[in-house]
């Protein structure tokens, strides 16, 4: 998969047009009824973390490219009563689609039975609603992430030893899918790991208080897992600092930390040797898709599972249909590879 610049819109709609209805999700069928111009509502979930500044930055980029009618973007900060808050006045005036991505995959229920009965399509990115209809989930697999960390703590640990999982918020499906995949890897490749589970709420105090409090009831901790860089980073490498822990991947006492995001930070830490690998979520090609399926739906266009022409698969959901985007695992090996996202933000 490249990470470089964006297909042209004009070659994706293009595709769209020609292909019509096909036999796997490589392309939508073009369904009667218009939408050019019809306005994207766009709610962004929170501002406090490096990974979601860069979807941020993205979305504009990408809007223009595909020449979507994106509507000022709200933020519901992580709140989903701002979220539906955010939602209402957005449709309100005038949004025909809504581009959102709900902290919480539970409470946004009723938000999407109310815009399914405006008939307002719903395009989520990185989360995947418990419940409610959505026209298509912009995500990569997030159990994939929880396994991939997993083998590779494992395999550096050599089997044994002792984990930190800085988890995220289990009222997330992203939150869940990481943690159990990575609960379900340990137990059946590496029963010989103890892994002690710190659910932070994608919270980066609580990540520091939880790690640092077991690195003081255990100080033969050898391993780490952070759900998101983009809140763990920082407060985890400020804790192994303090306890004189943040050395070279040669030294003894070196702590093995994997982590999920790929942002700049993260490479860059790679770099120094203060962690050791990252899951790259895609928040350029988030940005990217999220608006090309707002867009796609505007115009009245479907989709069917199957792979994509973006080196990506289109599964089928009790309520939708979800396009799982690929994450490759970041280690110093490839960090310094030009198509990652990571690399292209300034």
């Amino acid at each position: 998969m490249k990470f470089g610049p964006v297909v042209a819109s004009a070659a994706l709609l293009a595709l769209i047009t020609a292909c019509g209805s096909t036999e796997s999700g490589t392309s939508p069928s073009a369904a009667a009824g218009g939408g050019a111009g019809e306005k994207i509502g766009i709610d962004h979930p929170r501002a406090d973390s490096d990974f979601w500044n860069s979807y941020i930055k993205y979305v504009p980029k990408m809007a223009a490219e595909l020449k979507v009618d994106l509507m000022n973007p709200t933020n519901s900060q992580n709140d989903v009563a701002k979220l539906v808050a955010n939602t209402q006045a957005l449709v309100s005036q005038g949004a025909r689609v809504m581009v959102m991505a709900p902290q919480d995959t539970g409470a946004i229920a009723s938000t999407l039975q109310q815009l399914e009965n405006k008939k307002i399509p719903v395009v989520t990115v990185d989360t995947r609603p418990d419940k409610g209809k959505v026209f298509m989930v912009v995500r990569a697999d997030n159990r994939a992430y929880g396994t991939k960390a997993c083998e590779f703590l494992g395999e550096k640990l050599g089997g044994k030893g002792k984990v930190v999982e800085l988890m995220g918020a289990l009222s997330s499906v992203n939150g869940r899918d990481r943690a159990e995949a990575f609960r379900e890897c340990m137990k059946s490749k590496f029963p010989g790991i103890t892994v002690f589970e710190e659910p932070t709420e994608w919270d980066g105090g609580k990540a520091a208080s939880m790690l640092q409090t077991r690195l003081e009831q255990n100080p033969d901790v050898k391993g780490i897992y952070m759900h998101a860089g983009g809140v763990h980073l920082a407060p985890t490498l400020q804790v192994l600092k303090a306890k004189g822990l943040l050395v070279a991947p040669e030294d003894p006492k070196h702590v093995f930390v994997v982590s999920n995001d790929g942002i700049p930070q993260e490479f860059e830490a790679i770099r120094k040797g203060e962690i050791d690998a990252t899951v790259s979520q895609p928040a350029d090609l988030y940005a990217k898709y999220a608006l090309f399926y707002a867009k796609a739906a505007a115009e009245g266009k479907t989709f069917k599972a199957g792979p994509t022409d973006h080196d990506s698969t289109i599964i089928e959901l009790p309520n939708g249909l979800e396009d799982q985007l690929p994450a490759p695992l970041v280690t110093k090996e490839n960090v310094d590879d030009p198509n990652l996202w990571g690399n292209q933000v300034k």
